[in-house]
C-alpha cells in the first residue's frame, strides 16, 4: 500500500514538472533567443548565445526606425494612468452599487453584466466614430486620453469590487454617518483601507491588459511616436527581413514590468480574488 503511494506521488510531482515545463518554456525560449543571432532563431537552436548585446543596442538604437525607448515611456503612461483611474471609478461604483439602495439598482447593474458580453471588436467602431467627432481636442483620436477612458471603468471591475464589498460591514457605515463623516469621507478613510489587497489584484488585472493591449491602440493611435510596445513589436515581426534576436529582446523586455507588478503583488492578488468569492 506504501509502494503505491509512493509511486502515486511520483507520478502526480512528474506531471505537475512536465506541465510546468511547457508553461514556462515560451519564456526560456525568448531569454534563450534573446542571445542569439536571427539565423540561429531561425534554425530553432535553443542554446545560450553571444549576441545578447547587439540584439540590445539593435534594439535601442533608432537607427532600425523603431523608438522602443519611446514605446516603453508611452505604454507606462498609458498603463500607470488607467490603473490609478480605473481603481477608482470601479472601485467607487461597485461600493455604490452594494451600499446604496434604490430599487432600479439591481435592473442597472444587471444590463452592466450583459455589456460583458459584448466583444471588443463590435465596439471599436462605434467608439472610433465618437472620439473621431473630437478631433482637435485631448479627446480626438491619436491621444492616449482615447485609449485610456474605455478602460477606467469596465464591467468586471464593478463586478468584482461590488463583490469585495459585500462582505463590508455595513455597520461601519452607519456608524460613521452618526459621527458625521461625509459619504467620500467613508469611502476614502474607512472602505480603501479594509479593501487593500482586492486594489491589489484589481491592479494586477488592469496594468496587465493596459500594458498588453494591442487592438484599440492600433485603430486608434496613429503617429509612429505614439505607439506602445505590442504595436513596435508587431512593427517589427511584420517587416520584410525582421531581426528575430532583436524581437526576442524586446519581448522579454516588454515582459518584464508585468512580472514585477504580479510578483511583488501576489500575495495580495490571491487574498483579492479569494476574498471576492467569499
Amino acid at each position: 500500500m506504501a509502494n503505491k503511494n509512493y509511486i502515486g506521488s511520483i507520478l502526480k510531482y512528474l506531471f505537475l514538472a512536465i506541465i510546468s515545463f511547457v508553461s514556462i518554456f515560451p519564456f526560456i525560449w525568448m531569454i534563450l533567443g534573446m542571445t542569439n543571432t536571427p539565423i540561429d532563431i531561425t534554425q530553432g537552436k535553443i542554446k545560450i548565445g553571444s549576441n545578447f548585446v547587439i540584439n540590445f543596442q539593435n534594439l535601442f538604437s533608432q537607427a532600425n526606425g523603431y523608438d522602443f525607448t519611446r514605446a516603453l515611456l508611452n505604454s507606462a503612461v498609458v498603463a500607470v494612468i488607467t490603473t490609478i483611474l480605473a481603481l477608482l471609478f470601479s472601485s467607487m461604483a461597485g461600493y455604490a452599487f452594494e451600499i446604496y439602495h434604490s430599487k432600479k439598482k439591481n435592473y442597472i447593474f444587471n444590463i452592466l453584466l450583459l455589456s460583458m458580453m459584448v466583444p471588443f471588436a463590435a465596439q471599436m467602431i462605434p467608439l472610433y466614430r465618437m472620439f473621431s467627432k473630437l478631433n482637435g481636442t485631448f479627446l480626438g483620436i491619436d491621444n492616449f486620453a482615447v485609449i485610456i477612458l474605455p478602460a477606467i471603468s469596465t464591467a468586471f471591475l464593478i463586478f468584482f469590487f461590488r463583490q469585495n464589498a459585500k462582505a463590508f460591514p455595513k455597520d461601519l457605515v452607519e456608524a460613521a454617518r452618526l459621527d458625521g463623516l461625509g459619504e467620500l469621507g467613508i469611502f476614502f478613510k474607512i472602505y480603501v483601507p479594509t479593501a487593500k489587497n482586492t486594489y491589489a489584484a484589481a491592479a494586477i488585472i488592469t496594468f496587465m491588459s493596459s500594458w498588453n493591449n494591442y487592438l484599440w491602440p492600433l485603430v486608434a493611435l496613429q503617429s509612429p511616436d505614439k505607439r506602445t510596445v505590442p504595436l513596435i513589436l508587431s512593427a517589427m515581426g511584420a517587416s520584410y527581413t525582421p531581426d528575430y534576436g532583436m524581437i526576442m529582446t524586446g519581448l522579454v523586455i516588454a515582459t518584464l514590468p508585468t512580472a514585477v507588478v504580479f510578483f511583488v503583488l501576489q500575495k495580495q492578488f490571491v487574498q483579492g480574488m479569494l476574498g471576492s468569492v467569499k
